[in-house]
């Protein structure tokens, strides 16, 4: 059965009248007429009754009517998400790492909805091991994150570096450095971060051990807690430049090596990009990240 023979035969059911139902169709009567036939012929029962001038659903007319609204009505909410989708006003589901600053994120946000304005987002934060395994698996469609080096089946679009600084309590040794070498964290309490870039951004430099150097005291995932660890001279911390800072927290550059990370936004190699993802990677480069 096709789809005008369900739009058809639930015009005649509402009106019980061919003829009107046929002018709401904009169709001719016969037209009308030999399509509800052919949907009965592959029923295999009437649908219709006429006595006299008048015409009534049987029982399997009515009990094909219910069945056949369900089915108009999921068409109808098909094409309505199908013509939002090609608008790029579907869902878009984004990974987004934890330590993405703030500021540069909702600039980002604002782009897109500049772009999409009804685009709705599933925003999921977590560390860039969870978001490309999730990004690999069709989890989500789009993912901002930083490896220093990705896998073939991935495909990054740079758009922002940041350099590493170490953060420090006012007081400490540090703050009397403009730029603070690596070597001068030796012995240094530590406060790390669980899932940090850091290391594996240090070890694109060709150095080893990047956590060697220091005492490590505290490990926790929470950027709250670890800057407030800092500021209150529990230890230091390595941190990108961009991440938004609490106050009594102080910063210098780190050196020999100058250790970096890069953020990117992250598609699958070879998967065609949808509408979201299309405007979301057109928002993203639009906008200035640094």
């Amino acid at each position: 059965m096709e789809l005008y023979q369900i739009s058809y035969f639930l015009a005649a059911g509402e009106s019980l009248n061919f003829t009107r139902a046929a002018e709401v169709c904009d169709v001719a009567v016969p037209t009308l007429t030999r399509a509800i036939k052919k949907l009965e012929d592959e029923l295999g029962g009437q649908l219709f009754r006429r006595e006299r001038h008048l015409t009534h659903l049987t029982d399997l007319g009515r009990l094909m009517q219910m069945h056949f609204r369900t089915v108009q009505d999921a068409t109808e909410h098909a094409r309505h998400d199908a013509e939002r989708y090609l608008r790029a006003e579907g869902l878009l589901k984004l990974g987004v790492i934890s330590s993405m600053p703030s500021r540069q994120f909702v600039a980002y946000l604002l782009a897109l909805r500049a772009r999409a304005p009804h685009l709705e987002l599933n925003i999921w934060e977590s560390n860039c091991e969870e978001i490309g395994a999730a990004l690999e698996k069709h989890e989500i469609d789009l993912a901002i994150m930083s490896l220093p080096e990705y896998p073939d089946h991935m495909r990054p679009v740079e758009l922002c570096r940041e350099r590493f600084f170490v953060a420090f309590a006012p007081g400490h040794r540090f703050e009397r450095m403009n730029i603070v070498p690596l070597r001068e964290l030796e012995g240094e309490a530590y406060i790390k971060r669980q899932h940090c870039e850091f290391p594996s951004n240090f070890a694109r430099t060709g150095a080893d051990r990047p956590y060697g150097r220091v005492k490590v005291r505290y490990t926790s995932e929470r950027e709250d807690w670890v800057q407030a660890m800092v500021a209150a001279d529990l230890g230091c911390t390595l941190m990108p430049e961009y991440l938004p800072i609490l106050p009594g927290i102080l910063l210098r550059p780190v050196s020999e090596p100058d250790v970096y990370r890069t953020i990117s936004a992250v598609t699958v190699a070879g998967r065609r990009h949808s509408p979201p993802v299309k405007v979301a990677l057109e928002a993203a480069r639009e906008i200035i990240w640094q």
